[in-house]
């Protein structure tokens, strides 16, 4: 189980490597994703809280990267943080998520992407429910509920 501790070594020392890796082109990215998508995954955006009904989807199921279909998230390990993005407390296995240090707008947060393809998710915070203690919280847009 990832911890707050491993997330910040990760930080410091490099992330685990990720199963495969998918590179694409800025202009390739463009073609395939929605406006939204790419400002979130490609550009660091961040959705309006509250803007997606998947923050109140809690049946069971998969959560992909919405870039590259890449398993991130089993919906056992979701809640609801209150927060208006989709929560999680862990992904789905050890090497799905880098992690980046990130202090921009004064903040300093733990940025969270897809390992295979750098996707933009959102980021993790050390308030989550235990076991683990983790909040991943993810921009909805970054997501795919995954049918199988």
């Amino acid at each position: 189980m990832i911890d707050w501790n491993e997330v910040f070594r990760r930080t410091q020392r490099g992330n685990a490597t990720p199963d495969r890796r998918v590179e694409k082109t800025e202009a390739e990215w463009r073609e395939e994703l929605d406006a939204a998508t790419f400002a979130v995954t490609r550009q660091a955006g961040t959705e309006r809280a509250f803007s997606s009904s998947m923050c109140e989807l809690f049946e069971p199921g998969l959560y992909g990267c919405a870039c590259c279909d890449s398993l991130l998230f089993d919906a056992t390990n979701k809640f609801d943080s209150g927060t208006g993005w989709p929560s999680f407390t862990q992904p789905i296995q050890d090497n799905a998520i880098a992690y980046r240090d990130d202090s921009s707008y004064g903040m300093r947060r733990v940025e969270t992407t897809c390992a295979v393809c750098d996707s933009h998710l959102g980021h993790v915070f050390p308030d989550g429910p235990p076991p683990s203690g983790l909040r991943y919280c993810m921009n909805a847009v970054a997501l795919r509920k995954r049918k199988d």
